[in-house]
Protein backbone atom coordinates (compact mmCIF):
# COMPACT_ATOMS: atom_id res chain seq x y z
CA UNK A 1 0.00 0.00 0.00
CA UNK A 2 1.64 3.69 -1.24
CA UNK A 3 0.68 6.52 1.35
CA UNK A 4 0.07 9.94 -0.28
CA UNK A 5 3.10 12.24 0.29
CA UNK A 6 2.73 15.11 2.69
CA UNK A 7 3.79 18.11 1.60
CA UNK A 8 6.02 20.99 3.17
CA UNK A 9 3.09 23.35 3.59
CA UNK A 10 0.42 20.66 4.84
CA UNK A 11 3.10 20.36 7.94
CA UNK A 12 3.04 24.12 8.18
CA UNK A 13 6.70 23.86 7.24
CA UNK A 14 8.34 26.94 4.83
CA UNK A 15 8.27 26.27 1.45
CA UNK A 16 11.49 27.89 0.15
CA UNK A 17 14.72 25.48 -0.15
CA UNK A 18 16.92 27.89 2.07
CA UNK A 19 14.37 28.34 5.07
CA UNK A 20 14.28 24.40 5.19
CA UNK A 21 17.77 23.85 5.20
CA UNK A 22 18.28 26.53 7.72
CA UNK A 23 15.99 24.76 10.30
CA UNK A 24 17.48 21.74 9.47
CA UNK A 25 20.56 22.72 10.15
CA UNK A 26 19.48 24.77 13.37
CA UNK A 27 18.07 21.23 14.09
CA UNK A 28 21.00 19.07 13.59
CA UNK A 29 23.69 21.70 15.42
CA UNK A 30 20.97 21.81 18.67
CA UNK A 31 21.03 18.14 18.74
CA UNK A 32 24.52 17.57 18.27
CA UNK A 33 24.99 20.21 21.07
CA UNK A 34 22.26 17.80 23.61
CA UNK A 35 23.70 15.06 22.39
CA UNK A 36 27.68 16.05 23.07
CA UNK A 37 26.20 17.43 26.51
CA UNK A 38 24.86 14.06 27.27
CA UNK A 39 27.88 12.00 26.33
CA UNK A 40 30.32 14.63 28.41
CA UNK A 41 27.98 14.48 31.64
CA UNK A 42 27.70 10.55 31.54
CA UNK A 43 31.68 10.26 31.72
CA UNK A 44 31.38 12.92 34.27
CA UNK A 45 29.25 11.49 36.63
CA UNK A 46 31.21 8.42 36.78
CA UNK A 47 34.57 10.07 37.11
CA UNK A 48 33.09 12.06 39.97
CA UNK A 49 32.05 8.83 41.65
CA UNK A 50 35.43 7.30 41.11
CA UNK A 51 37.45 10.67 43.09
CA UNK A 52 34.80 10.54 45.95
CA UNK A 53 35.52 6.37 46.19
CA UNK A 54 39.17 7.40 45.89
CA UNK A 55 38.99 9.90 48.26
CA UNK A 56 37.41 8.00 51.10
CA UNK A 57 39.95 5.23 50.49
CA UNK A 58 42.77 7.61 50.76
CA UNK A 59 40.97 8.92 54.57
CA UNK A 60 40.58 4.97 55.63
CA UNK A 61 43.87 4.23 54.89
CA UNK A 62 45.49 6.94 56.61
CA UNK A 63 43.60 6.33 59.75
CA UNK A 64 44.14 3.00 59.34
CA UNK A 65 48.16 3.70 59.24
CA UNK A 66 47.64 5.61 62.58
CA UNK A 67 49.39 3.35 65.46
CA UNK A 68 47.20 5.06 68.42
CA UNK A 69 44.19 3.59 66.32
CA UNK A 70 45.24 0.22 65.83
CA UNK A 71 46.51 0.28 70.04
CA UNK A 72 43.28 1.71 71.16
CA UNK A 73 40.91 -1.46 69.39
CA UNK A 74 43.22 -3.63 71.32
CA UNK A 75 43.47 -2.20 74.83
CA UNK A 76 39.96 -0.20 75.49
CA UNK A 77 36.17 -1.10 74.31
CA UNK A 78 33.04 -0.24 72.64
CA UNK A 79 31.91 2.99 74.49
CA UNK A 80 31.93 6.66 73.10
CA UNK A 81 34.46 8.01 75.14
CA UNK A 82 37.06 5.40 74.23
CA UNK A 83 40.17 6.81 72.35
CA UNK A 84 39.05 4.95 69.29
CA UNK A 85 36.13 7.53 69.01
CA UNK A 86 38.27 10.26 69.47
CA UNK A 87 40.77 9.63 67.09
CA UNK A 88 38.10 8.65 64.20
CA UNK A 89 36.08 12.11 64.86
CA UNK A 90 39.24 14.36 64.90
CA UNK A 91 40.12 12.36 61.35
CA UNK A 92 36.49 12.53 60.24
CA UNK A 93 36.19 16.34 61.11
CA UNK A 94 39.06 17.21 59.36
CA UNK A 95 38.74 15.28 56.26
CA UNK A 96 35.01 16.65 56.47
CA UNK A 97 33.99 12.83 55.68
CA UNK A 98 30.64 11.86 56.55
CA UNK A 99 31.49 9.08 58.72
CA UNK A 100 34.73 7.04 59.87
CA UNK A 101 33.57 3.59 61.52
CA UNK A 102 36.53 1.71 62.80
CA UNK A 103 35.53 -1.74 63.79
CA UNK A 104 36.63 -5.06 64.90
CA UNK A 105 37.18 -8.51 63.92
CA UNK A 106 33.25 -9.36 64.62
CA UNK A 107 31.93 -6.20 62.72
CA UNK A 108 31.01 -4.24 66.00
CA UNK A 109 31.55 -0.16 65.34
CA UNK A 110 34.54 1.06 67.72
CA UNK A 111 33.38 4.54 66.69
CA UNK A 112 30.29 6.04 64.73
CA UNK A 113 29.10 9.73 63.97
CA UNK A 114 26.15 8.77 66.10
CA UNK A 115 27.43 7.25 69.69
CA UNK A 116 24.16 5.07 70.60
CA UNK A 117 25.41 2.84 67.47
CA UNK A 118 28.79 2.30 68.60
CA UNK A 119 28.89 -1.38 69.70
CA UNK A 120 26.28 -2.27 67.21
CA UNK A 121 27.34 -4.89 64.02
CA UNK A 122 27.77 -2.38 61.22
CA UNK A 123 24.89 -2.52 58.33
CA UNK A 124 27.28 -3.37 55.75
CA UNK A 125 29.42 -6.47 55.20
CA UNK A 126 32.71 -6.17 56.47
CA UNK A 127 34.07 -9.75 55.41
CA UNK A 128 36.68 -7.85 52.37
CA UNK A 129 37.57 -5.68 54.70
CA UNK A 130 38.42 -8.00 57.45
CA UNK A 131 39.77 -10.57 55.02
CA UNK A 132 42.88 -7.75 54.24
CA UNK A 133 41.55 -6.45 51.02
CA UNK A 134 40.71 -3.10 50.33
CA UNK A 135 37.05 -1.72 49.11
CA UNK A 136 35.44 1.13 47.57
CA UNK A 137 32.12 1.20 46.44
CA UNK A 138 29.11 3.10 46.62
CA UNK A 139 26.82 1.56 48.80
CA UNK A 140 23.31 2.51 51.16
CA UNK A 141 24.49 2.67 54.74
CA UNK A 142 22.82 3.73 58.09
CA UNK A 143 23.48 7.45 57.43
CA UNK A 144 22.22 7.04 53.91
CA UNK A 145 24.30 6.40 50.40
CA UNK A 146 27.59 7.44 50.64
CA UNK A 147 30.93 6.77 48.75
CA UNK A 148 33.03 4.60 50.69
CA UNK A 149 36.62 3.38 51.19
CA UNK A 150 37.29 0.41 53.72
CA UNK A 151 40.92 -0.82 55.08
CA UNK A 152 41.92 -3.50 57.02
CA UNK A 153 43.34 -1.91 60.59
CA UNK A 154 46.47 -3.91 61.45
CA UNK A 155 48.31 -4.57 64.56
CA UNK A 156 51.80 -3.36 65.54
CA UNK A 157 53.15 -7.45 64.58
CA UNK A 158 51.14 -6.86 60.80
CA UNK A 159 47.93 -9.26 62.58
CA UNK A 160 44.07 -7.72 61.23
CA UNK A 161 42.48 -6.82 64.34
CA UNK A 162 39.67 -4.85 62.62
CA UNK A 163 38.92 -2.47 59.65
CA UNK A 164 38.41 1.29 59.26
CA UNK A 165 35.44 2.72 57.02
CA UNK A 166 35.19 5.78 55.46
CA UNK A 167 32.26 7.34 54.04
CA UNK A 168 31.59 10.24 51.87
CA UNK A 169 28.43 11.69 51.44
CA UNK A 170 27.08 11.09 47.97
CA UNK A 171 25.14 14.39 48.07
CA UNK A 172 28.41 16.34 47.94
CA UNK A 173 28.94 14.39 44.53
CA UNK A 174 25.88 15.22 43.07
CA UNK A 175 26.39 18.76 44.05
CA UNK A 176 29.34 19.12 42.31
CA UNK A 177 27.79 17.15 39.02
CA UNK A 178 25.23 19.69 39.22
CA UNK A 179 27.23 22.65 39.83
CA UNK A 180 29.17 21.17 36.80
CA UNK A 181 26.36 21.85 34.53
CA UNK A 182 25.83 25.50 34.28
CA UNK A 183 29.50 26.08 32.73
CA UNK A 184 28.79 23.15 30.38
CA UNK A 185 25.59 24.77 29.47
CA UNK A 186 27.23 27.64 28.74
CA UNK A 187 29.61 26.03 26.43
CA UNK A 188 27.09 24.36 24.59
CA UNK A 189 24.84 27.42 24.48
CA UNK A 190 27.40 29.02 22.52
CA UNK A 191 28.82 25.98 20.38
CA UNK A 192 25.14 26.03 18.86
CA UNK A 193 25.32 29.64 19.02
CA UNK A 194 28.31 29.73 16.53
CA UNK A 195 26.29 26.67 14.65
CA UNK A 196 22.96 28.62 14.33
CA UNK A 197 25.35 31.72 12.65
CA UNK A 198 27.16 29.01 10.26
CA UNK A 199 23.93 27.92 9.55
CA UNK A 200 22.73 31.05 8.50
CA UNK A 201 25.50 31.69 6.85
CA UNK A 202 25.33 29.08 4.45
CA UNK A 203 22.12 29.21 4.15
CA UNK A 204 22.10 32.94 2.61
CA UNK A 205 24.71 31.28 0.32
CA UNK A 206 22.50 28.40 -0.40
CA UNK A 207 19.55 30.84 -1.06
CA UNK A 208 21.52 33.23 -3.57
CA UNK A 209 22.97 30.02 -5.58
CA UNK A 210 19.54 28.00 -5.94
CA UNK A 211 17.97 31.65 -6.77
CA UNK A 212 15.63 31.69 -3.81
CA UNK A 213 13.63 28.46 -5.45
CA UNK A 214 11.53 25.55 -3.25
CA UNK A 215 13.11 22.14 -3.54
CA UNK A 216 9.54 21.58 -5.74
CA UNK A 217 10.76 24.26 -8.09
CA UNK A 218 14.46 22.91 -8.57
CA UNK A 219 12.81 19.64 -8.90
CA UNK A 220 10.82 20.83 -11.58
CA UNK A 221 13.68 22.38 -13.12
CA UNK A 222 15.36 19.37 -13.41
CA UNK A 223 13.00 17.11 -14.99
CA UNK A 224 12.53 20.05 -17.48
CA UNK A 225 15.45 20.21 -18.39
CA UNK A 226 16.28 16.95 -18.78
CA UNK A 227 12.91 16.84 -20.97
CA UNK A 228 14.14 19.98 -22.65
CA UNK A 229 17.89 19.00 -23.55
CA UNK A 230 16.95 15.22 -24.79
CA UNK A 231 13.99 16.56 -26.92
CA UNK A 232 15.76 18.85 -28.84
CA UNK A 233 16.88 18.37 -32.36
CA UNK A 234 19.90 20.31 -31.41
CA UNK A 235 22.98 18.93 -30.17
CA UNK A 236 24.08 20.81 -26.53
CA UNK A 237 27.46 19.89 -25.10
CA UNK A 238 27.90 21.67 -21.29
CA UNK A 239 31.72 21.79 -20.08
CA UNK A 240 33.11 22.35 -17.09
CA UNK A 241 36.07 25.27 -16.35
CA UNK A 242 38.39 22.78 -16.55
CA UNK A 243 37.58 21.36 -19.63
CA UNK A 244 35.48 18.34 -18.56
CA UNK A 245 32.41 17.35 -19.96
CA UNK A 246 28.99 18.14 -17.90
CA UNK A 247 26.63 16.97 -20.32
CA UNK A 248 26.27 15.50 -23.70
CA UNK A 249 22.66 15.44 -25.15
CA UNK A 250 21.27 12.04 -26.86
CA UNK A 251 21.26 15.07 -30.31
CA UNK A 252 24.93 16.06 -29.73
CA UNK A 253 26.44 12.03 -29.25
CA UNK A 254 24.63 11.69 -32.55
CA UNK A 255 26.03 14.37 -34.41
CA UNK A 256 29.35 13.90 -32.93
CA UNK A 257 29.27 9.93 -33.33
CA UNK A 258 29.38 9.13 -29.83
CA UNK A 259 28.24 5.78 -28.47
CA UNK A 260 24.61 5.83 -27.31
CA UNK A 261 25.39 5.69 -23.96
CA UNK A 262 27.55 8.96 -23.73
CA UNK A 263 25.39 11.01 -21.50
CA UNK A 264 26.79 8.57 -18.94
CA UNK A 265 30.01 7.46 -20.10
CA UNK A 266 31.65 10.89 -21.23
CA UNK A 267 30.58 13.09 -18.05
CA UNK A 268 33.54 14.57 -16.24
CA UNK A 269 36.27 13.00 -18.97
CA UNK A 270 38.05 15.73 -20.68
CA UNK A 271 36.81 17.38 -24.13
CA UNK A 272 39.56 15.86 -25.96
CA UNK A 273 39.59 12.43 -24.44
CA UNK A 274 36.04 12.29 -25.69
CA UNK A 275 36.56 13.85 -29.25
CA UNK A 276 39.85 13.50 -30.27
CA UNK A 277 42.06 16.17 -30.87
CA UNK A 278 41.23 18.66 -33.92
CA UNK A 279 39.09 21.60 -34.76
CA UNK A 280 35.91 20.10 -33.27
CA UNK A 281 37.64 20.06 -30.32
CA UNK A 282 38.71 23.38 -30.63
CA UNK A 283 35.82 25.07 -30.99
CA UNK A 284 33.48 23.37 -28.47
CA UNK A 285 36.36 24.32 -25.77
CA UNK A 286 36.95 28.33 -27.12
CA UNK A 287 40.56 27.82 -28.42
CA UNK A 288 38.95 29.00 -31.83
CA UNK A 289 36.57 31.85 -31.06
CA UNK A 290 33.16 33.26 -33.60
CA UNK A 291 29.63 33.00 -33.98
CA UNK A 292 28.15 29.79 -36.35
CA UNK A 293 31.67 27.96 -36.76
CA UNK A 294 31.70 25.32 -39.26
CA UNK A 295 33.29 21.73 -38.25
CA UNK A 296 33.66 18.08 -39.54
CA UNK A 297 32.92 15.51 -37.55
CA UNK A 298 33.45 12.63 -39.42
CA UNK A 299 30.76 12.73 -42.22
CA UNK A 300 28.81 15.58 -40.71
CA UNK A 301 29.46 19.45 -41.52
CA UNK A 302 28.09 21.18 -38.04
CA UNK A 303 27.85 24.31 -37.27
CA UNK A 304 28.70 24.90 -33.41
CA UNK A 305 28.22 28.09 -31.02
CA UNK A 306 29.42 28.49 -27.77
CA UNK A 307 28.46 30.40 -24.31
CA UNK A 308 30.13 30.94 -22.06
CA UNK A 309 28.36 29.95 -17.95
CA UNK A 310 29.47 32.21 -14.74
CA UNK A 311 31.18 29.46 -12.99
CA UNK A 312 33.73 29.96 -15.90
CA UNK A 313 31.93 26.84 -17.89
CA UNK A 314 30.26 26.94 -21.13
CA UNK A 315 27.29 25.72 -23.04
CA UNK A 316 27.75 24.78 -27.07
CA UNK A 317 25.15 23.79 -29.45
CA UNK A 318 25.59 21.69 -32.48
CA UNK A 319 23.67 21.86 -35.67
CA UNK A 320 23.64 19.66 -38.55
CA UNK A 321 24.51 21.09 -41.60
CA UNK A 322 25.63 18.47 -43.91
CA UNK A 323 22.17 17.74 -46.17
CA UNK A 324 22.49 21.73 -46.08
CA UNK A 325 26.06 21.65 -47.29
CA UNK A 326 25.37 19.05 -50.21
CA UNK A 327 22.30 20.94 -51.48
CA UNK A 328 24.27 23.89 -51.99
CA UNK A 329 27.21 22.07 -53.47
CA UNK A 330 24.61 21.04 -55.67
CA UNK A 331 23.75 24.33 -56.18
CA UNK A 332 26.75 25.01 -57.54
CA UNK A 333 27.16 22.47 -59.96
CA UNK A 334 23.36 23.21 -61.19
CA UNK A 335 24.77 26.80 -61.39
CA UNK A 336 27.73 26.18 -62.99
CA UNK A 337 25.73 23.75 -65.49
CA UNK A 338 23.40 26.21 -66.22
CA UNK A 339 26.40 28.65 -67.32
CA UNK A 340 27.79 25.94 -69.00
CA UNK A 341 24.57 25.46 -70.59
CA UNK A 342 24.04 29.03 -70.82
CA UNK A 343 27.33 29.77 -72.95
CA UNK A 344 27.20 27.09 -75.21
CA UNK A 345 23.72 28.26 -75.89
CA UNK A 346 25.40 31.26 -77.19
CA UNK A 347 27.98 29.65 -78.96
CA UNK A 348 25.91 27.43 -80.31
CA UNK A 349 24.12 30.50 -81.54
CA UNK A 350 27.08 31.10 -83.38
CA UNK A 351 27.99 28.60 -84.84
CA UNK A 352 24.82 28.08 -86.47
CA UNK A 353 24.71 31.57 -87.56
CA UNK A 354 28.08 30.55 -89.44
CA UNK A 355 26.35 27.59 -90.58
CA UNK A 356 23.45 29.34 -91.89
CA UNK A 357 25.93 32.36 -93.72
CA UNK A 358 28.03 29.28 -95.31
CA UNK A 359 25.00 27.70 -96.70
CA UNK A 360 23.53 30.82 -98.20
CA UNK A 361 26.69 32.23 -99.92
CA UNK A 362 26.87 28.66 -101.63
CA UNK A 363 29.71 26.89 -100.07
CA UNK A 364 28.82 23.25 -99.05
CA UNK A 365 32.02 21.65 -98.94
CA UNK A 366 32.93 24.52 -96.16
CA UNK A 367 29.92 24.37 -94.31
CA UNK A 368 30.64 20.05 -94.07
CA UNK A 369 34.08 20.87 -92.96
CA UNK A 370 32.85 23.07 -90.00
CA UNK A 371 30.13 21.05 -88.76
CA UNK A 372 32.56 18.37 -88.60
CA UNK A 373 34.87 20.40 -86.97
CA UNK A 374 32.64 21.46 -84.13
CA UNK A 375 31.22 17.89 -83.52
CA UNK A 376 34.41 16.10 -83.48
CA UNK A 377 35.80 18.42 -80.91
CA UNK A 378 33.23 17.23 -77.96
CA UNK A 379 32.94 13.64 -79.25
CA UNK A 380 36.89 13.49 -79.18
CA UNK A 381 36.34 15.21 -75.48
CA UNK A 382 33.82 12.30 -74.43
CA UNK A 383 35.59 9.72 -76.27
CA UNK A 384 38.63 10.32 -74.62
CA UNK A 385 37.25 10.53 -70.84
CA UNK A 386 35.37 7.22 -71.20
CA UNK A 387 38.18 5.35 -72.88
CA UNK A 388 40.23 6.07 -69.90
CA UNK A 389 37.36 6.17 -66.80
CA UNK A 390 34.80 3.62 -67.12
CA UNK A 391 32.82 4.42 -64.08
CA UNK A 392 29.87 6.32 -65.63
CA UNK A 393 29.37 8.92 -62.86
CA UNK A 394 33.66 10.04 -62.97
CA UNK A 395 33.27 10.14 -66.88
CA UNK A 396 30.30 11.94 -66.86
CA UNK A 397 31.67 14.36 -63.84
CA UNK A 398 34.60 14.91 -65.99
CA UNK A 399 32.98 15.99 -69.36
CA UNK A 400 30.60 18.04 -67.48
CA UNK A 401 33.64 19.67 -65.98
CA UNK A 402 35.79 20.20 -69.05
CA UNK A 403 32.89 22.27 -70.78
CA UNK A 404 32.97 24.74 -67.44
CA UNK A 405 36.39 24.78 -67.96
CA UNK A 406 36.53 25.43 -71.50
CA UNK A 407 33.93 28.26 -70.77
CA UNK A 408 36.76 29.86 -68.40
CA UNK A 409 39.24 29.47 -70.59
CA UNK A 410 40.89 26.82 -68.98
CA UNK A 411 41.97 23.70 -70.47
CA UNK A 412 40.94 20.48 -68.64
CA UNK A 413 42.74 17.73 -70.08
CA UNK A 414 42.97 13.99 -68.87
CA UNK A 415 46.66 12.31 -67.82
CA UNK A 416 47.60 9.69 -70.09
CA UNK A 417 48.39 7.55 -67.67
CA UNK A 418 45.15 7.40 -66.24
CA UNK A 419 43.08 4.13 -65.89
CA UNK A 420 39.76 3.75 -63.56
CA UNK A 421 37.93 0.25 -63.98
CA UNK A 422 34.20 0.52 -63.13
CA UNK A 423 34.52 -1.28 -60.22
CA UNK A 424 34.13 1.40 -57.19
CA UNK A 425 33.29 0.30 -53.98
CA UNK A 426 32.12 3.81 -53.32
CA UNK A 427 32.32 6.23 -56.53
CA UNK A 428 29.34 9.00 -54.49
CA UNK A 429 32.27 9.80 -52.51
CA UNK A 430 34.88 9.73 -55.29
CA UNK A 431 32.98 12.22 -57.47
CA UNK A 432 32.97 14.45 -54.10
CA UNK A 433 36.71 14.81 -54.04
CA UNK A 434 37.40 14.90 -57.85
CA UNK A 435 34.34 17.68 -57.88
CA UNK A 436 36.35 19.74 -55.16
CA UNK A 437 39.29 19.09 -55.96
CA UNK A 438 38.55 20.20 -60.22
CA UNK A 439 36.81 23.01 -58.27
CA UNK A 440 39.27 24.54 -56.82
CA UNK A 441 41.99 23.71 -59.79
CA UNK A 442 39.66 25.63 -61.48
CA UNK A 443 39.73 28.48 -59.28
CA UNK A 444 43.65 28.34 -58.87
CA UNK A 445 44.52 28.21 -63.11
CA UNK A 446 41.89 30.87 -63.88
CA UNK A 447 44.27 33.69 -63.61
CA UNK A 448 47.54 32.16 -64.40
CA UNK A 449 49.35 32.91 -67.35
CA UNK A 450 48.98 29.79 -68.88
CA UNK A 451 46.17 28.04 -67.64
CA UNK A 452 46.25 24.32 -67.21
CA UNK A 453 44.18 21.77 -65.33
CA UNK A 454 44.86 17.86 -65.34
CA UNK A 455 43.21 15.20 -63.48
CA UNK A 456 45.12 11.76 -62.85
CA UNK A 457 42.77 8.40 -61.80
CA UNK A 458 44.28 5.39 -62.30
CA UNK A 459 44.06 2.16 -60.24
CA UNK A 460 46.86 0.31 -58.68
CA UNK A 461 45.44 -3.31 -57.62
CA UNK A 462 42.17 -2.21 -55.16
CA UNK A 463 43.80 1.28 -54.40
CA UNK A 464 42.43 4.46 -56.32
CA UNK A 465 44.95 7.06 -56.86
CA UNK A 466 43.77 10.45 -57.86
CA UNK A 467 45.76 13.39 -58.44
CA UNK A 468 44.48 17.20 -59.81
CA UNK A 469 47.45 19.65 -61.19
CA UNK A 470 46.48 23.07 -61.71
CA UNK A 471 48.70 26.26 -62.96
CA UNK A 472 47.87 28.51 -60.36
CA UNK A 473 50.10 30.22 -57.71
CA UNK A 474 50.41 26.78 -55.83
CA UNK A 475 50.51 26.21 -51.77
CA UNK A 476 53.39 27.34 -49.66
CA UNK A 477 55.19 24.43 -47.98
CA UNK A 478 54.22 25.85 -44.62
CA UNK A 479 50.67 25.98 -45.09
CA UNK A 480 49.87 22.38 -47.03
CA UNK A 481 48.38 20.93 -43.87
CA UNK A 482 46.72 23.78 -42.66
CA UNK A 483 44.42 23.97 -46.10
CA UNK A 484 42.87 21.13 -44.59
CA UNK A 485 41.28 22.83 -41.75
CA UNK A 486 37.58 23.68 -41.64
CA UNK A 487 36.66 27.43 -42.49
CA UNK A 488 40.32 27.98 -43.98
CA UNK A 489 40.00 29.45 -47.37
CA UNK A 490 41.73 32.33 -49.63
CA UNK A 491 38.47 33.06 -51.07
CA UNK A 492 35.39 35.01 -50.61
CA UNK A 493 32.59 33.67 -49.03
CA UNK A 494 29.39 33.07 -51.33
CA UNK A 495 25.85 34.39 -50.21
CA UNK A 496 24.65 30.90 -49.33
CA UNK A 497 27.34 29.34 -47.68
CA UNK A 498 30.60 29.59 -45.92
CA UNK A 499 33.79 28.89 -47.36
CA UNK A 500 36.77 26.39 -46.26
CA UNK A 501 34.81 23.48 -46.19
CA UNK A 502 35.68 21.48 -49.35
CA UNK A 503 39.60 20.41 -48.81
CA UNK A 504 38.28 19.77 -45.50
CA UNK A 505 35.84 17.03 -46.85
CA UNK A 506 37.96 15.47 -49.22
CA UNK A 507 40.37 14.72 -46.00
CA UNK A 508 37.66 13.07 -44.02
CA UNK A 509 36.37 11.22 -46.73
CA UNK A 510 39.74 10.09 -48.04
CA UNK A 511 40.48 9.18 -44.44
CA UNK A 512 36.84 7.65 -43.64
CA UNK A 513 38.13 5.18 -46.11
CA UNK A 514 41.94 4.78 -44.67
CA UNK A 515 43.45 6.77 -47.10
CA UNK A 516 45.01 10.03 -47.35
CA UNK A 517 45.08 12.99 -49.00
CA UNK A 518 48.13 15.34 -49.40
CA UNK A 519 49.17 18.63 -51.33
CA UNK A 520 52.26 18.82 -52.86
CA UNK A 521 54.20 21.02 -55.74
CA UNK A 522 53.03 20.01 -59.02
CA UNK A 523 56.25 19.55 -61.47
CA UNK A 524 55.91 22.84 -63.77
CA UNK A 525 54.41 24.84 -60.68
CA UNK A 526 51.11 25.08 -59.27
CA UNK A 527 49.41 22.96 -56.53
CA UNK A 528 49.17 19.32 -57.13
CA UNK A 529 46.67 17.62 -54.53
CA UNK A 530 46.96 13.68 -53.98
CA UNK A 531 44.52 11.64 -52.55
CA UNK A 532 44.91 7.76 -52.22
CA UNK A 533 41.95 5.55 -51.22
CA UNK A 534 43.16 1.93 -50.59
CA UNK A 535 40.47 -0.72 -51.05
CA UNK A 536 38.62 1.38 -53.38
CA UNK A 537 38.29 -0.90 -55.90
CA UNK A 538 36.48 -4.12 -55.56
Amino acid sequence: MRFPLVSARRLGLPRRAVSQILLTQLAIAAGVAVLATGLFLAPLSAQLDDQAMRRALAIAQSAAADPALAAGVLSSGASADSPVQSSAERIRRATGAEYVVVLDLDGIRRSHPSADRIGLPVSTDPSDALAGREVMEIDEGTLGRSARGKVPLLAADGEIIGAVSVGIAYDSVRDRLLGAIPGLLAYAGGALAAGALAAYLLSRRIQRQTRDLAFSDIAGLLAEREAMLHSIREGVIALAPDGRVRLVNDEAARLLGLPPDAADGCAGRPLEVVLGAGRTADVLSGRVTGRDLLTVQGPRVLVANRMPTEDGGAVATLRDRTELEHLSRELDSTRGLIDALRAQDHEHANRLHTLLGLLELGLHEEAVEFVTEVAGVHRTTAEQVTEKVHDPRLAALLVGKATVAAERGVPLRLAGTSLLPDRLVDPGGLVTILGNLVDNALDAAAGSATPLVEVELRAEGRTAVLRVRDSGPGVPAARREEIFTEGWSTKQPKAHRERGLGLALVRRLAERQGGSARAGEAADGGAEFSVVLPEALR
